[in-house]
C-alpha cells in the first residue's frame, strides 16, 4: 500500500512540473497570460471541467466510462433555462429541478449498463445522441437568454474578489477526494476497477455501487452545467459537444488510468489544470483551433498510451514476483 501511495505521489508531482513548465511558457510568450484578470477567467473556465472531472474520475476508476456528458450538459442546461424564461418558474427551483434531471440521467445509465451487461462505452454513447436529440427538440436550435441577475451572479460574481465558480469548484473537488480517500464507497471504486469478480467475491454489491457512481456523475455534471449556463447566460444545444473530450483528457491527464483502479482527485484536478492553461495559452497566441484540436488530440493519446503500457509493465512485475515467491 506505501508503494502505490508513492507511485501516485510522484505521478502528481510529474504532472505538476508539467503544469509548472506550461506557466513558464505562456508566461514568456504572453504577457497578458499572468494578469490577474487572465488568472481569474481561467478560473471561471475551468469550474464546469473541474467539476464534471470529479464525477468522471469516480467512473473511470471503475473501470467505466461516461461520453454522455457533454450532451447532458446541453440538455440540463437547455431545460433549466427553458424552465427561466418560459415557465417563469423562480431560479432556485429551475436550478434544483436541472440537478434532479442530472442525476437521474446518471443514473439511467448506470442502470442499462448494470442490468443489461452492455459496454458503457455503447451505453453512454447512445445516451448522447438521445441527450443531444432530446436538446433541440426542447431548444429548436434557438439559444434562450434573459436569465434573472441573480442566477447570473452564480457564474459571473465575486466574493471577497474569487469568483464564486472557483468557490463551487474547490468545493466540490474536497468533497470528492473525500468520498474518494475516506469513505468505504471509494475503497469499492477501486476493488471494482481493479477486479471486479474479486470484488464480488469479498461481498461488493457492484451494480449498487456502479449505478451509484453514475448517479453521481450525472449530479456533478448537472452542477459544472448550471454555473457554465450561468456565466454564458444564454442556452444553447451546441453548448455541451465535444465537452466529454477534454473530460477524458483531463483525467487520463491527471493519472486517472482509462482502465480502472487507479486514479486520484487531485490528479484529475492537475489534469483540469492543464487543459485550462492549454486552452487559454494558445488563446492568447492566437493559435488555430483547428490546431488545438490536434494539439489536445495528440496529448490525450500519447496519455492513454503512457497509462497502457505502465499497466501492462505493473502486471508484469506483478507475475514475476509471484513466480519468484513461489520458486522459493
Amino acid at each position: 500500500m506505501n508503494k502505490s501511495k508513492k507511485l501516485f505521489k510522484s505521478k502528481e508531482l510529474g504532472i505538476f512540473l508539467v503544469l509548472v513548465v506550461m506557466f513558464l511558457i505562456f508566461s514568456i510568450l504572453s504577457p497578458q497570460f499572468l494578469k490577474t484578470n487572465n488568472l481569474f477567467n481561467i478560473a471561471k473556465q475551468i469550474a464546469t471541467l473541474g467539476i464534471c472531472s470529479v464525477g468522471f474520475t469516480f467512473v473511470l476508476i471503475t473501470g467505466g466510462i461516461d461520453l454522455s456528458v457533454g450532451y447532458q450538459i446541453s440538455l440540463v442546461g437547455i431545460i433549466c433555462s427553458y424552465l427561466m424564461t418560459k415557465t417563469d418558474v423562480n431560479w432556485v427551483f429551475a436550478v434544483l429541478i436541472s440537478l434532479l434531471i442530472g442525476t437521474v440521467i446518471g443514473v439511467i445509465n448506470g442502470l442499462i449498463i448494470t442490468k443489461t451487461g452492455v459496454a458503457p462505452l455503447i451505453v453512454t454513447l447512445s445516451m448522447m445522441t438521445i441527450l443531444n436529440g432530446i436538446s433541440y427538440l426542447i431548444s429548436g436550435g434557438l439559444p434562450m437568454f434573459g436569465f434573472p441577475r441573480s442566477f447570473s451572479f452564480l457564474g459571473q460574481g465575486n466574493i471577497l474578489g474569487i469568483p464564486i465558480s472557483l468557490l463551487f469548484l474547490i468545493v466540490i473537488v474536497l468533497i470528492g477526494a473525500f468520498i474518494l480517500n475516506k469513505t468505504y464507497y471509494g475503497r469499492y471504486f477501486y476493488a471494482i476497477g481493479s477486479n471486479e469478480e474479486a470484488a464480488k467475491l469479498s461481498g461488493v454489491n457492484t451494480g449498487r455501487i456502479r449505478i451509484i457512481v453514475y448517479s453521481m456523475c450525472g449530479f456533478f455534471t448537472a452542477i459544472g452545467a448550471i454555473l457554465q449556463l450561468s456565466r454564458l447566460n444564454s442556452g444553447q444545444s451546441a453548448t455541451g459537444a465535444g465537452f466529454e473530450f477534454n473530460t477524458l483528457t483531463a483525467c487520463v491527464l491527471g493519472g486517472v488510468s482509462s482502465s480502472g483502479g487507479k486514479g486520484t482527485i487531485l490528479g484529475a484536478f492537475i489534469g483540469v489544470l492543464i487543459v485550462g492553461v492549454l486552452d487559454n495559452g494558445l488563446l492568447l497566441l492566437n493559435v488555430s483551433e483547428y490546431v488545438q484540436l490536434v494539439i489536445k488530440g495528440c496529448i490525450l493519446l500519447i496519455a492513454v498510451i503512457y497509462d497502457t503500457m505502465s499497466r501492462a509493465n505493473s502486471e508484469r512485475v506483478k507475475r514475476i514476483k509471484a513466480i519468484n515467491a513461489d520458486n522459493n
